[in-house]
């Protein structure tokens, strides 16, 4: 299977969690199993989820021992009840065991990101806003993570600091009082790419009205009560612009209130839990038999 992603990144961090896990050796495999044993095994779901990562196991294995065999039994981002078989390994028994861990700690973290972008992918189902991604990611790791949040149905914000503008209040106190956001705005269309898209962040009613002169394209509505959500999406309609404004969500959203951010509608919701605070999934590698 291809992965959807930079390979030589990728390898790079197969490459590291192999040779943290694996070492020299596996010293209890090496003596309890016979070199020329090969065997059979399943990876196993063993809660309800979505399941992100196979393409990554599957690399695992392919750098312990091309010998084994990686057969997928779902895709990624497949919704799945307990007991499920998402793959099959077979081959030398010695070489399914070093792997285990190592294809199991991807599978279970990225797993557990697509099964919780889901949940809230779920919750909004019925209103016009998407769930939306961050920057508050594992180090090393977010390109894996911001693809298990797309298997759960989520949306990508940036990838990182250089590919689009977010100004927000400590880049303001670089400026001088008064009009910064203003001046920050213009600098940014002044000194970015054109294709760029600039964000402005604000924190009270009197910062979104602030935003709104400076005609950013994203205006974020960060901390917000939702009391004071609905009267800045009043106040940005109310302005009636000729290119209105992105608007988006951000901080404090939890699955038990983001049905009623989305209800007074914006368009984006970013959620920094989907990949800070996500729950591995429950997943075990159940060797079948020796073959």
């Amino acid at each position: 299977m291809p992965l959807p992603f930079d390979l030589e990144e990728i390898e790079q961090l197969i490459d590291m969690a192999i040779r943290e896990d694996v070492g020299g050796g596996d010293v209890t495999t090496d003596s309890l199993v016979p070199e020329w044993l090969e065997a059979r095994a399943d990876f196993v779901v063993k809660e309800a989820g979505v399941v992100a990562g196979l393409v990554v196991a599957e690399q695992v294995y392919r750098k312990l021992n091309k010998k084994v065999s990686f057969e997928c039994e779902v895709n990624d981002g497949a919704k799945l009840l307990p007991g499920r078989v998402i793959a099959t390994v077979s081959g030398p028994a010695r070489s399914i065991l070093f792997g285990e861990r190592v294809a199991l700690n991807f599978l279970q973290r990225l797993s557990g990101i697509a099964t919780l972008t889901a949940q809230y992918v779920e919750k909004i189902k019925d209103y016009k806003a998407k769930i939306y991604d961050t920057r508050k990611t594992t180090p090393g790791w977010r390109t894996l993570e911001k693809y298990a949040v797309k298997m759960g149905g989520g949306m990508n914000h940036r990838m990182g600091l250089y590919d689009q503008i977010l100004i927000k209040d400590n880049h303001l106190k670089a400026l001088e009082a008064g009009q910064a956001l203003s001046k920050g705005v213009r600098l940014a269309r002044e000194k970015a790419p054109q294709w760029m898209l600039i964000e402005v962040e604000a924190k009270t009613l009197e910062e979104v009205e602030e935003a709104l002169a400076a005609r950013p394209d994203i205006i974020m509505l960060d901390n917000m009560s939702i009391g004071n959500i609905c009267r800045a999406l009043e106040i940005i309609n109310s302005a009636r612009l000729e290119k209105a404004p992105i608007i988006e969500v951000s901080g404090g959203v939890t699955l038990e209130n983001v049905e009623e951010i989305a209800e007074a509608g914006p368009d984006w919701i970013s959620v920094g839990a989907l990949t800070h605070s996500a729950k591995a999934l429950d997943i075990a590698l159940d060797v079948r038999g020796m073959i």
